[in-house]
């Protein structure tokens, strides 16, 4: 793989798959949601090996240090050859307790408006049953 001296940091954050699209990268780099030093890292900065950045995305946070770099998409598992995840155990903790205690997005029991069973049920218990008299 031909490596380039120069590579902007969106388009390397797209070819290590932390984004699906490299709009979103550019995205998040506009939010402040990449980190360099501390500091909000803009799309268009040129990344070299060695350096360390914090990624937020929507569901996890990431910290990675390049290790090499890479200006096309690849596969995921030629790809994390790029890069090193250097992410504190306590985050990776904390994002697993999260995981644990989503929600589901099913309706909890009794809790509501009554589904179309329910409704059914009620109806037949009322005497409103779909006999035609």
């Amino acid at each position: 793989m031909p490596e380039k001296e120069k590579l902007r940091l969106d388009k390397y954050l797209w070819s290590i798959r932390l984004f699906k699209t490299r709009s979103q990268a550019a995205d998040a780099c506009d939010k402040g949601r990449i980190k360099f030093n501390g500091d909000a890292a803009k799309a268009s900065k040129n990344i070299s090996i060695g350096d360390e950045y914090e990624v937020k995305a929507e569901d996890r946070r990431w910290r990675i240090r390049v290790t090499g770099l890479l200006d096309h998409r690849v596969q995921y598992s030629e790809a994390i050859n790029y890069y090193s995840d250097i992410t504190p155990a306590e985050e990776i903790e904390r994002l697993q307790y999260q995981a644990s205690s989503f929600n589901t997005g099913k309706r909890q029991s009794k809790v509501g408006r009554p589904t179309k069973k329910d409704r059914r049920d009620l109806g037949d218990f009322m005497g409103e049953g779909d006999a035609k008299e």
